[in-house]
């Protein structure tokens, strides 16, 4: 029939459309539903990450880097430029034309792909049944042996600052400012709080970080994490932790905020207000208590290693399950399901998930950081470079950061590998390489790599844990 199928998936962000094409790739007959409409009502895919979150924050993180080398550093490079303006209007539309070609991409993706593709709210029922509310109003009704949940996160709302059209806003109503708000308060100093907060604090906003916890970036290294204080205090950015926020009002078109910090109460005046406090899975009103699937209480859709649900033929991929939320781990998990659907037996490896903060620098990392292994009683070895010492970075204007490498200190298996500097983003990759194939720091330190370049700090770090390191002074081992 023509309304059954293999696979139906539900959400077209990262994880659902991996899912759905890898799907037909296999050979297997395969629907996908999304919701998402753009601001003109038109049906969008590719999800949060694509429409409002991963591509329009790059966009403007990039112009906004641009813009700041332009103002600040093109003169020491011997550049003479007139004084440059930021063009919020032009640098949205370029935003927008960004997030539209890929969203358009992804669509023809599908197609290309043969993947069956409905625009609509779907519901699962039991027995491979979805139901799915058109948005032409019309009702459809789809059966499929395996059904893939891939329906993603949205921001999470705290009561003390409940969100308004335009003077609180989450992560996706911050990327649409229309012109440079003289201060800004970000409440949260997780990676979107950071990278949103770093672009508007280029752009020229007096840019305040409001965090409830005593410690920046506590997910990462601490090592790094002081070294990224250090850096945003530079730029300029005022970060207050132990800051955590008790109310707001709407005072004169202003944002009044009210916060503990310590044993005292204290307010702060803002212009505008992001809420950056993290996400929450989208699992609402999307099954009917026949399909059988458990929610945790968070929200989180129950799943086994595999992304199995207790429902047979149901599985979840993406924000939607534990885990980090990120792009890239959900992609994994969908091309995961899909090939376990077709009868092959890959799986995801959690242990090498890299994180990336898209600031600049920039910060990643994979693996355990300093304080897991000695909170896990582990023996281990570090080494250390500093991109200062770096002949590509200094001849780029970019010596802000450091490379860390962490090895078992018996078998030199690399453990965890954690970089702020710029294009940390890039050199990660290697590091999850060479862990993934279980390389010791002794096998890094032997590698070759290119010279100049910035991953030879990672060369560096991998020497420097056995006290070889050319360009820095060693530890005494």
């Amino acid at each position: 029939m023509a309304n059954d199928f293999d696979v139906i998936v539900i959400g077209a962000g990262p994880a659902g459309y991996h899912a759905a094409i890898r799907s037909s790739q296999l050979g297997l007959k395969t629907a996908i539903v999304e919701k998402w409409l753009d601001s003109s009502g038109k049906a969008a895919y590719g999800g949060t990450c694509l429409n409002v979150g991963c591509i329009p924050s790059k966009a403007l993180l990039e112009a906004s880097h641009k813009y700041v080398e332009a103002r600040d550093e093109f003169g020491d490079l011997g550049i003479k430029i007139s004084k440059p303006s930021a063009d919020i209007p032009a640098m949205m539309k370029r935003k927008n034309r960004v997030v539209a070609d890929l969203t358009l991409g992804v669509a023809g993706l599908l197609k290309t792909n043969n993947v069956k593709q409905y625009e609509g709210v779907a519901k699962v029922l039991g027995n491979g049944e979805v139901n799915i509310t058109l948005h032409n109003s019309k009702k459809a009704k789809l059966n499929a042996e395996n059904i893939i949940i891939a329906t993603g996160s949205v921001p999470i709302d705290i009561k003390p600052c409940p969100l308004t059209d335009d003077l609180i806003v989450d992560s996706s109503g911050a990327l649409e400012f229309d012109s440079v708000p003289k201060k800004i308060g970000v409440i949260g100093s997780g990676i979107i709080g950071l990278e949103l907060g770093s672009v508007w604090s280029r752009l020229g906003s007096d840019v305040v970080l409001l965090e409830a916890l005593e410690d920046l970036l506590p997910v990462c290294d601490f090592q790094v994490s002081k070294e990224a204080a250090k850096e945003f205090k530079k730029q300029g950015m005022d970060i207050r932790l132990g800051a955590r926020v008790t109310g707001s009002q709407i005072k004169n078109g202003k944002v009044e905020i009210s916060y503990s910090s310590g044993d005292k109460e204290q307010t702060e005046i803002f212009d505008k207000v992001i809420v950056a406090v993290g996400r929450r899975p989208y699992s609402n009103d999307l099954f009917s208590p026949e399909a059988g699937v458990a929610l945790d209480e968070r929200g989180f859709i129950a799943v086994n290693e595999y992304c199995m649900t207790a429902a047979p033929g149901i599985y979840a991929v993406g924000d939607v399950v534990r885990g980090p939320m990120l792009a890239h781990k959900g992609m994994e998990e969908g091309i995961m399901v899909a090939e376990r659907i077709a009868g092959k037996l890959p799986q995801v490896n959690y242990d090498l998930v890299p994180s990336v903060v898209y600031t600049h620098p920039e910060i990643a990392w994979v693996g355990k950081s300093e304080e897991d292994l000695k909170g896990a009683g582990e023996d281990y070895s570090v080494g250390v470079f500093p991109m200062r010492a770096s002949g590509r970075a200094i001849a780029s204007n970019n010596t802000s950061g450091l490379i860390k490498v962490l090895a078992d200190k018996h078998t030199d298996q690399i453990l965890g590998v954690h970089i702020i500097a710029s294009h940390a983003s890039e050199m990660i990759a290697e590091a999850v390489i060479a862990m993934e194939y279980k390389a010791s720091a002794e096998d890094l330190g032997l590698t070759m790599f290119a010279h100049p370049t910035l991953s030879e700090g990672l060369h560096e770090a991998a020497l420097a844990v056995s006290g070889h390191a050319i360009h820095v002074s060693n530890r005494k081992k």
